[in-house]
């Protein structure tokens, strides 16, 4: 923020001034001539800052949005020469900018299908809609992207940079970008396409797919790259796994280490939060759920406690095999289902059974680290006769069914 400060507000103002005014409808042309020093030369960070000024000083999102397209044209040819420091192709930033490389193909593909399109009919060639149903439906994996952003760099951002409000904005045309993509997708799955429509709407994918990159990599990133520890960052990057990549190959795993700063005050770092022992027991105790957890040499190393167990457990199978605790006709399943989870060759392994008059669903679940070495088995046990008689919808709260 001190490259901002140093200005000492006067830039700010002005180009608050002039954003006002455009947003206002007053005449862009005298604006842009008196403040035209300053939009030659504004920044990524001034203009997070200005942004988020205006929707602090009580512009709406809307009103704001509405006239984004004409700020960002105006500062366009500043922004677009500002040259910043870009991180190395395994961090998270760069990751995300190959995902736009691969989706500016993807719209210069459906541009050019689009030249294609004979004037005089109001209808498609066959070939030609296949084509772009086809793009468009690569297109929907882009969805990830803004899934990334949204739940794993913005939050970030929020608690590092205080300027932040704009994201509200870009949060927006990803929802516009869904909804467009959605609507194409409808019009191209019918038999016969109005070209009329199809057209107006790709005119609306275009002017948010594009420009969302163009404010991504000279506005947001730059400013997010400077604002974030390097720390951050790798957290981002192991959370990303979660929600998976588009069009590239996923980056090599982080291997995560959990220090003694991971233990203060009590909490243990479970990666996507803290909690002391107190609160995990009593969360799995919780659970409508009965669960065992065995390490990867076969020992029985905690089994969950909550009031009514399917089946019953005491506290001196810790530490026992789990082959000895199973009767000798049945140990072949457990070898089966072990020797499964530690090749590689499966991850689950599902069972049911009713038993006094209830059915209980057994399942088994190989657990890995992040480098995809096994580390156990967890096996979780449920009554879903409840679940199984379930029908229609329940929408409402309901305290009394």
């Amino acid at each position: 923020m001190s490259e901002f400060t140093s200005n000492n507000g006067l830039r700010l103002e002005a180009l608050a001034d002039f954003s006002r005014g455009m947003i206002r409808g007053e005449n862009g042309k005298m604006l842009i001539e008196k403040h035209n020093e300053v939009i030659a030369s504004v920044t990524p960070m001034e203009t997070m800052v200005l942004l988020d000024l205006l929707l602090q000083e009580g512009f709406s999102n809307d009103l704001v949005k509405a006239s984004l397209g004409k700020l960002i044209n105006t500062f366009y040819s500043s922004l677009n020469a500002c040259e910043w420091e870009k991180p190395d192709e395994s961090h998270f930033l760069s990751c995300l900018m190959r995902e736009n490389r691969a989706v500016e193909k993807i719209m210069k593909d459906i541009k050019s299908l689009l030249k294609l399109l004979p004037k005089t009919e109001n209808s498609l060639n066959a070939k030609i809609k296949a084509d772009l149903l086809k793009l468009i439906n690569e297109l929907k994996l882009y969805e990830l992207h803004y899934i990334k952003k949204e739940n794993i760099l913005f939050p970030i951002i929020e608690k590092t940079f205080p300027q932040y409000r704009c994201l509200q904005l870009m949060w927006s045309f990803h929802d516009d970008f869904r909804k467009i993509v959605k609507s194409i997708g409808a019009i191209l799955s019918e038999a016969v396409p109005d070209k009329v429509i199809l057209i107006r709407e790709l005119g609306k994918l275009f002017f948010v797919v594009l420009p969302v990159i163009f404010r991504e990599e000279q506005i947001v990133f730059p400013v997010a790259y400077r604002a974030i520890p390097a720390r951050s960052w790798d957290e981002m990057m192991q959370q990303s796994f979660e929600v998976g990549w588009c069009y590239i190959a996923p980056p090599s795993k982080l291997r995560t280490v959990i220090s003694e700063r991971d233990m203060l005050n009590g909490k243990v770092n479970l990666g996507t939060g803290s909690l002391t022992p107190g609160q995990i027991s009593m969360l799995f105790d919780s659970l409508p759920v009965d669960i065992t957890f065995v390490d990867e040499n076969d020992e029985v190393c905690y089994f969950s406690g909550g009031k009514v167990r399917i089946f019953p457990r005491s506290k001196a199978i810790i530490g026992r095999k789990v082959q000895n605790c199973h009767p000798h006709e049945s140990v072949h399943i457990v070898n089966e289902i072990v020797d499964a989870f530690r090749s590689g060759t499966r991850d689950s392994a599902d069972f049911w059974i009713q038993m006094k008059g209830r059915f209980i669903q057994i399942r088994y679940f190989a657990i890995r680290n992040e480098l995809g070495e096994y580390k156990g088995t967890i096996e979780v046990s449920q009554d879903v006769t409840g679940i199984r008689s379930l029908q229609g919808e329940r929408r409402l709260l309901d305290w009394n069914t």
